[in-house]
């Protein structure tokens, strides 16, 4: 998959635009993010259409990176999985649907759960370009932290940078919901900060107390094995149009988002053996390539010398986030 947006979903977003006053939403784009910096949620930062479009131009281009890259390998690892139902929760303007839509074509129907309004209503007309699956999503305007919820069951549940709007001391509370009503495969997507990372791994380990397969990252159930000031996350580079860079004040054409990320899936959903993953960018030099691995032993910096042409030939092939194979 590619990391790009749709050119359905830039159309729908230009369309969006259309006599907008880019000014004023570069202004709200700093507001809000300095809003969510300060640890506001959707909720109260995203107050109405011009901030939800705002928060889109300036976020969802790298949300979606984030989320293609995942479902992409997600897709790998289960090959013979095709979800008709998807739930996301914390929708947002639905960048995730997008990202599963293109990653999983078989998906029929769509469940958004989102406190913002603002949200859920650009998401919807947003969506009017898009797939069927996405054309006629459900809106359900939902506390993610309320007890006892009543959400549809699916084939594939999402949760993407909403986590971090969770009070910590409720955020089990969520991730076991999200993944009572999961029926497949539950994916996870986080900022690729330490604190991200910090949610993920909570996250990781209820899931296999809970009886998940772990799909990626992680090449084994066991404890993560990073530790001190090392944690586990990816970067997928994206291009940014130039009302992305107007909006958040850039003149590079490229963004690189940095994420961390989760795919637990139902004991039921076939998948590859997994191998050991590529933590960092590798480092090649004359002698070879240096590769940061996790395995099932745990970390391991392995070194690929160029006389080993034919493991040289692989590691060559490989990027940060790819998954080490012998064939």
């Amino acid at each position: 998959m590619t990391p790009d947006l749709p050119g359905a979903l830039r159309a729908a977003i230009d369309r969006e635009l259309e006599g907008v006053s880019r000014k004023d939403l570069a202004e709200r784009t700093a507001r809000t993010s300095a809003a969510y910096r300060a640890g506001g949620t959707s909720a109260a930062v995203i107050r109405g259409p011009q901030d939800a479009l705002a928060y889109a131009l300036a976020r969802m281009p790298a949300t979606y990176a984030a989320c293609a890259s995942v479902f992409a390998e997600a897709a790998r690892m289960a090959p013979g999985f095709a979800p008709r139902r998807l739930l996301d929760a914390g929708a947002g303007p639905g960048a995730a649907g997008w990202a599963a839509s293109e990653a999983w074509p078989s998906l029929a129907t769509a469940t958004w759960l989102d406190a913002s309004p603002p949200f859920l209503g650009l998401a919807a007309r947003l969506a009017q370009a898009g797939p069927p699956a996405l054309q006629g999503a459900e809106r359900r305007r939902a506390d993610l932290t309320a007890a006892n919820p009543s959400w549809p069951r699916a084939d594939l549940v999402v949760v993407s940078y909403a986590l971090a709007e969770i009070a910590a001391e409720r955020q089990a509370q969520v991730v076991a919901a999200l993944w009572a009503a999961c029926e497949g495969v539950l994916a996870l997507v986080e900022p690729g900060t330490p604190a991200g990372f910090a949610r993920i791994l909570a996250a990781r380990q209820a899931l296999v107390t809970a009886g998940a397969a772990l799909l990626a990252p992680c090449s084994h159930a066991a404890a993560c094995p990073l530790t001190g000031s090392d944690w586990c996350h990816f970067s997928v580079r994206l291009p940014r149009s130039r009302d992305h860079r107007m909006a958040k004040g850039a003149d590079v054409p490229f963004e690189d988002e940095r994420f961390a990320y989760l795919v637990a899936a139902r004991p039921g959903v076939a998948a590859l053996a997994r191998s050991p993953r590529v933590l960092a960018p590798p480092r090649a030099g004359k002698p070879g390539i240096e590769l940061k691995l996790c395995g099932p032993e745990g970390l391991e910096q392995r070194f690929v010398g160029r006389r080993d042409k034919a493991a040289h030939a692989i590691a060559r092939r490989l990027d940060w986030g790819d998954a080490w194979s012998d064939g």
